[in-house]
């Protein structure tokens, strides 16, 4: 009788800690990255009493034991720059204040006072900082924290190359308006100022066209004497350019220009005129359509100053500047680990790495089996309330029958000693 007193008990004890584990999911139904946690039981080993064959009553179950299921939850937009989720596999890396590495699912990051990244509890996001001479993110040093600039000034860049696509009229005839056409371009010189080229063309014979670049006299400290550049560019019958013939590599026939002597004090420039695209392939045609310029492109920038900072799929943090354009200053560290159940959850959604844990495996994302970072999203909570509903249904009938079982023993107990009056 005191054998089925105790195992009754051990049914109580396990049922409310399943309890526990359902009313900690159902807590956690709106936290972002949060994972379920299931509740398993086992029985206790079953004793024998002595008795003939085979009777082997239980003595109960042990205490309710729970799983993390890290099971990939919705990805919800979000308005917030700094917002990412983890589509797949893969946790983001952290690092609390005693310099401990830790875990999280939970994409919903801010800046504190000083313009470190960090979750919303404080922990510092581990990310890629250093930067490559190409501009892009290094990722194969150490990790650590990211500072986001803040009131950063972008200093100017001096334009190297430009470039125009363009049609020339093939039905421009010889000393008439149409046979002469102009195109300006606007460059960045070392302190920022923007300065005017001006591309012309002249139809010289039938397939053949003379250019000249020219700068403003207003620009230069001394009025130029000649223009920059001058040349001549033919075509074939079919309307595309024969001279200068485009040679590998695609930048040997681009046309060199020198500016010196600038006005305003910045350095001289020394720039490229590419006539090739990447692929070799000549920017101009002539055809019988009027002369005009599809495109103009040039790689120097003024002066700017720093707008905003996100996180853009892939995990890069972008720093957009108000001249427009965008510069990537760092990019998220993703963690790949075997048995992510086996994290030792620490609070406010993170979880650091337990006796029972493979050693994780820092990368990018979208690399060696990681998920994909999703700009402007989060990851909403596994937390199923209709599953959860259930359990907790079927835990209260539990605890109310062993409950049961307890009153029952003791009217038994109390008709049993009624016995020797």
């Amino acid at each position: 009788m005191f054998t089925t007193f105790q195992t009754a008990l051990s049914a109580l004890n396990a049922t409310s800690a399943g309890i526990d584990a359902t009313s900690n999911n159902l807590a956690n139904l709106s936290t972002n990255g949060f994972k379920a946690s299931s509740v398993s039981f086992q029985d206790l080993v079953t004793q024998s009493l002595g008795m003939a064959g085979h009777a082997q009553p239980g003595a109960g179950v042990v205490r309710a034991t729970t799983t993390r299921s890290f099971t990939q939850g919705a990805i919800a937009s979000s308005p917030g720059p700094l917002d990412v989720a983890l589509n797949g596999d893969g946790m983001f890396v952290i690092r609390n204040a005693k310099g401990v590495q830790e875990f999280t699912r939970a994409g919903n990051f801010k800046t504190d006072l000083s313009g470190f990244l960090t979750t919303v509890s404080g922990e510092h996001v581990q990310a890629w900082t250093q930067l490559n001479s190409d501009g892009s993110v290094n990722t194969n040093g150490a990790i650590g924290d990211i500072q986001i600039p803040t009131g950063n000034l972008r200093q100017p860049l001096a334009t190297q190359n430009f470039s125009l696509d363009l049609n020339l009229n093939a039905a421009a005839q010889v000393g008439q308006p149409t046979a002469s056409f102009s195109q300006p371009i606007q460059v960045v010189d070392s302190l920022g100022n923007t300065q005017t080229l001006t591309v012309a063309f002249t139809k010289t014979a039938n397939n053949a066209w003379s250019y000249a670049v020219t700068i403003p006299a207003s620009a230069l400290t001394t009025a130029p004497t000649a223009p920059l550049a001058t040349g001549n560019l033919t075509f074939d019958t079919a309307g595309k350019l024969l001279t200068p013939a485009a040679t590998a590599p695609a930048t040997a026939n681009n046309i060199a220009l020198s500016v010196t002597g600038l006005a305003d004090g910045a350095a001289n420039l020394s720039i490229n005129w590419n006539l090739n695209d990447a692929a070799g392939v000549p920017r101009f045609t002539q055809i019988a359509q009027p002369s005009q310029v599809s495109s103009n492109t040039q790689d120097g920038a003024a002066a700017a100053t720093l707008v905003s900072v996100s996180l853009a799929d892939g995990g890069n943090v972008q720093a957009r500047y108000s001249n427009g354009q965008e510069r990537t200053v760092g990019q998220l560290a993703v963690a790949s680990i075997r048995n992510p159940e086996s994290l030792s959850a620490v609070g406010n959604n993170n979880f650091e790495m337990s006796a029972l844990t493979a050693i994780p495996v820092i990368g990018t994302a979208e690399t060696g089996g990681r998920g994909k970072v999703l700009g402007n999203s989060l990851e909403s909570s596994t937390v199923d309330i209709a599953k959860e509903f259930t359990n907790l249904i079927i835990y209260q009938r539990g605890y109310q029958a062993n409950a049961k079982v307890i009153t029952t023993i003791d009217q038994m107990s109390q008709e049993t000693i009624a016995l020797k009056q």
